[in-house]
């Protein structure tokens, strides 16, 4: 018999990175490690004390490369095995995570000169300052009949490629002309694992609005703004499939991660489209619900449906081979972190210790002894913006119908709802669109939540399955360092023997269904008048900046 063979998989979040060691043949996972990022996110201050401006986050790229150096080497001692026997390695990140690089891979925010620089530092995916640009963008690809816009729900986000390129544009010139390359991060750390630049079909096509084998037009460009059509130039790497072998880890990947020179390093992958295959979702009906700091629901298609709202349909984008759509929610273990944060007094902290309990669970616990509707609240999930359908990042959240007995669980509850009537809404434009949503696989940090879980059962009407591992994307991941290294012939099959199996299933119950159907009409009634019919949300941003900048001065 052979030598037993290995992959790993590594997972870039949004405040750690995590790798696992995965056995090729049945996908069992043999070891895993875990690292905080040293600086997390930059949302308030650089490291070198400029601060930043609301709504901006950024993050520090030396986190990452420790981030290997810490997990990888772990992973593989936890696992027990020996290095030699790894043949491959995966990758995935948040997206869009936009590095502005030197032709070498330096990320800007490393030339000693432009430390002090915001725009030469990683926009993390959250990112939120270039809403203006975003809409700008939208705005000219309508008048102009861009046939890839529909492709995009119809409105461009402002957490994607072009919007976050264009702000660097507009507010910093000479750093954008300084940049040779304007990474995605997914694909950036496979050029630092490997050598090799290349685009990944999943971050070309939705972060980077790569439809038909082409970016948008120069002539589009130039018309954005004059000059501006030289950012083709700087992210026109090949765009190869998922899957696909992206080079060999070379020897300063092998010193940072103890792996073997020379062995496959696949295609960069986004961290929610990675753990599809993972769940066994890679079939038309089923949607992957991935429930974190955000939400991302993704699902399969064999046909090519153009859906108002959504964030992007891309061939290939998910599997090789089928129509891969994508649509999301920016808040949601965020907005529940926020509660914890800003809106629970001392004596509950107090109690919570007391149980044994965090803050959340001491919160869901007593959330879920209510009834549907005992708070007499309902809420919209909009604190980091809206990402779909209404693509809009200047909303906000709201909660109607406090009063002076409303208490810390009664707003934690109706925010739990209100995320899960944004995932509603969600599927709703799935099948108005004509794609069928037939159950629901849920992975994330917020699985080991059953009252949250249950809740969104009961919103949806739809059974949800709990993915059987705790490293979803890393899994993934590894799946796809499988097929790079040749080890199973496509994501499909690798996904049928390393794939995780269901650990448990919520069922919804048709009562509280049936009253949660009366909750969402309230709950859409407000969405589309303030997502849709007043700009009282939008006066309220632009007052907050102006007394922010006036309060600077």
């Amino acid at each position: 018999m052979g030598r037993t063979r290995y992959v790993v998989g590594v997972d870039f979040g949004t405040l750690s990175a995590r790798a696992v060691v995965v056995r090729v043949a049945d996908g069992a996972e043999l070891g895993a490690a875990t690292h905080e990022y040293t600086h997390g996110v930059l949302d308030t201050a650089l490291p070198t004390g400029r601060p930043l401006s609301p709504s901006w986050a950024l993050q520090d790229p030396e986190d990452y490369r420790e981030a290997l150096r810490v997990t990888l080497p772990a992973a593989v001692a936890g696992a027990g095995i020996d290095p030699a026997d790894v043949i491959g390695i995966g990758t995935d990140f948040t997206a869009c995570t936009m590095l502005p690089c030197r032709a070498d891979g330096t990320p800007l925010c490393e030339v000693d000169d432009l430390a002090d620089r915001p725009h030469a530092w990683p926009k993390l995916w959250k990112h939120q300052a270039a809403q203006s640009q975003a809409d700008r963008i939208t705005r000219l690809a309508e008048e102009r009949g861009e046939p890839w816009l529909a492709r995009y729900g119809g409105r461009v986000s402002a957490e994607g490629e072009l919007a976050k390129a264009l702000q660097v544009f507009e507010e910093d010139g000479a750093l954008y002309d300084r940049a040779d390359v304007l990474a995605e991060a997914a694909d950036w750390i496979v050029w630092q694992l490997s050598g090799e630049l290349v685009r990944s079909a999943s971050t070309a096509g939705y972060k980077g609005l790569w439809q038909d084998d082409r970016y948008p037009s120069p002539g589009f460009l130039e018309a954005l703004a004059p000059g501006f059509s030289s950012w083709a130039g700087k992210v026109g790497q090949p765009v190869r499939p998922l899957g696909t072998r992206a080079g060999s880890l070379t020897a300063r990947g092998a010193a940072w991660t103890g792996l073997p020179e020379g062995i496959a390093v696949a295609v960069g992958n986004i961290d929610a489209h990675a753990t599809v295959p993972a769940a066994g979702s890679v079939a038309p009906g089923r949607l992957t619900l991935i429930l974190g700091t955000s939400a991302c629901h993704m699902l399969n298609a064999d046909v090519l449906r153009e859906v108002p709202g959504i964030s992007g349909v891309v061939d290939g984008g998910i599997v090789a081979g089928s129509w891969g759509y994508e649509a999301g929610q920016s808040g949601v273990g965020d907005v529940l972190a926020w509660v914890t944060r800003s809106a629970v007094p001392a004596s509950y902290e107090r109690a919570a210790a007391d149980a044994g309990e965090s803050l959340h669970e001491h919160l869901s616990r007593l959330a879920a002894a209510q009834g549907v509707g005992e708070h007499g609240l309902v809420a919209l999930d909009w604190h980091s913006g809206n990402r779909s359908v209404l693509n809009d990042h200047e909303l906000a959240g709201a909660v109607i119908g406090l009063t002076l007995a409303t208490r810390p669980e009664d707003v934690y509850r109706a925010l739990v709802e209100a995320t899960a009537f944004g995932t509603r809404v969600v599927v709703e434009a799935f099948r108005a669109g004509g794609l069928p949503v037939d159950d629901v696989v849920v992975a994330g940090g917020l699985v080991r939540n059953p009252f949250l879980l249950q809740v969104y059962a009961d919103v949806l009407g739809l059974t949800l399955s709990v993915i059987g591992t705790e490293h979803g994307a890393a899994l993934g991941a590894a799946i796809h360092a499988a097929v790079a290294a040749g080890a199973h012939p496509n994501v499909p099959a690798a996904a049928a023997a390393m794939g995780s199996e269901p650990e448990a299933q919520h069922l919804p119950d048709p009562s509280r269904t049936a009253t949660y159907d009366v909750l969402f009409a309230e709950y859409r009634e407000l969405h589309d008048h303030f997502g849709r019919t007043t700009p009282a949300m939008h006066r309220l941003r632009a007052l907050r900046r102006a007394a922010r900048d006036r309060h600077r001065r």
